[in-house]
């Protein structure tokens, strides 16, 4: 009887301490993503590469994430959160035209690594967003973009 007490107080606390944390919400990420200080107004961006950005690296590195219903359960929505506060620190492409252009340089030196490594769009953005995932031809057309992008950023910081 004191063991099927003790696993009930355990259950019991573990589904109190559960519904608690439900109310501990982060905040949203829903700011303008296309802004005036967004890539496109400093950058040539072709609709197909915006197109893929917008799908693949929009939600967690930029000012605007279309958030899915599972952010709003706890813990999950903390670590979602954090991942997109992460991505944003290392670039967002909605504030890509405050950063200098030795900055933009490697950004765009940067994005070309992560994408032809594959380390980007993360796994596990991709397991539930099956259509992030890049493709041959779509990392193809990212990598002639960014080297492009770099050189063209590359050539300004010289200048300054």
């Amino acid at each position: 009887m004191k063991k099927y007490f003790k696993l009930k107080n355990i259950l019991l606390t573990f589904v109190s301490v559960f519904g608690i944390i439900q109310f501990i919400r982060p905040a949203k990420n829903l700011g303008e993503a296309f802004g005036p200080n967004d890539i496109t107004y400093s950058v040539n961006v072709p609709e197909n590469v915006k197109n893929i950005l917008v799908v693949s690296c929009y939600d967690c590195h930029s000012n605007h994430t279309n958030h899915m219903w599972y952010e709003n359960i706890q813990p999950i929505g903390w670590w979602i959160g954090k991942h997109i506060s992460k991505g944003k620190r290392h670039l967002n492409f909605s504030e890509f035209n405050t950063y200098k252009d030795k900055r933009k340089s490697r950004k765009f030196e940067e994005i070309g690594e992560t994408v032809s490594a594959k380390e980007m769009p993360m796994s596990s953005y991709t397991l539930i967003h099956g259509n992030a995932k890049l493709n041959d031809e779509q990392i193809k057309l990212v990598l002639n973009w960014t080297t492009a992008g770099h050189e063209k950023f590359k050539q300004e910081g010289d200048k300054d």
